[in-house]
């Protein structure tokens, strides 16, 4: 699926950090039976000096143990948090405006329909109701919804919710798609379908597709290249290469070449993670 030439940078993390601020109560001479203490700050690091280029219409994945900074480096990505040092480079500006994000939690609008949900970037861009219409339709059908457009949220499972949200990404047609472990909520069947639906859409649309994920499996199957990270302060530990041939398909699941990668990627997780 890589190319043999360097896909055109779209967007690169260079040598970012990132500390948060955290207090705690340190405790202090008392009463018996006192609680309480004086505040005490502290910093946590989640990125240290961490490296990212992602090359336009790439699928990458970032792997990496929890709390290793990975939604950290796609939030930077988004715009919405900045970077305590380091920078993020866009080679064009235009494409920072573009872009769509699935968290992890749906953040659906409880008094919306589902159809009106999957509605809301378009109608933010000023597309009218009829005019979005065979979009936010064919997004619905993409995820195995086109039957609860009328729905709300509080009437559906988590998993659906969480379909719910990723139509809403899909409808936008970003040029850069951020994923934040979008189908660990999802059942194995909806999963692999949606995994497909994803390639397909890329595939139609040019996208650009950042996914943070913990599963290796999935991110052998989704990417071009996985980037495996350490436990905090998460840097970037290896990069590994996918190649296959296209399209994807339950055939490359099954095949000795995807065992071979899955295997290769797992023992750069380890590493990294005994490294950390």
């Amino acid at each position: 699926m890589t190319n043999s030439l360097s896909p055109t940078p779209l967007v690169a993390l260079e040598r970012v950090s990132k500390t948060f601020a955290s207090t705690t109560f340190a405790p202090t001479k008392a009463a018996p039976g006192a609680r309480g203490g004086r505040p005490s700050g502290r910093e946590i690091a989640a990125l240290d000096g961490f490296d990212l280029t992602v090359g336009d219409g790439e699928v990458v994945a970032v792997l990496g143990p929890s709390g290793c900074g990975k939604s950290t480096a796609l939030r930077m990505i988004a715009g919405l948090t900045e970077p305590t040092s380091g920078a993020v480079v866009w080679r064009d500006p235009a494409a920072a405006a573009d872009i769509g994000m699935v968290l992890q939690d749906p953040t659906l609008a409880p008094w919306s329909t589902v159809a009106d949900n999957v509605r809301l970037p378009l109608r933010l861009r000023g597309v009218g109701r009829a005019a979005s219409a065979p979009r936010v339709a064919e997004a619905l059908g993409r995820v195995g919804l086109a039957d609860r457009a009328g729905a709300y949220p509080g009437e559906l499972s988590g998993g659906m919710r969480m379909r719910v949200s990723i139509a809403r990404a899909l409808a936008a047609r970003p040029r850069l798609l951020l994923l934040d472990e979008p189908f660990g909520a999802l059942d194995e069947i909806s999963r692999f379908k949606l995994n497909d639906e994803l390639l397909a859409l890329k595939r139609e649309h040019g996208w650009t597709v950042v996914f943070v994920t913990h599963s290796v499996f999935e991110s052998v199957y989704l990417a071009d290249r996985i980037i495996v990270m350490t436990p905090r302060p998460g840097r970037a530990a290896a990069e590994i290469a996918v190649t296959a041939d296209e399209p994807r398909s339950s055939g490359f699941r099954m095949s000795t070449a995807y065992a071979a990668l899955c295997r290769a990627v797992s023992q750069a997780l380890e590493a990294a993670t005994d490294a950390g």
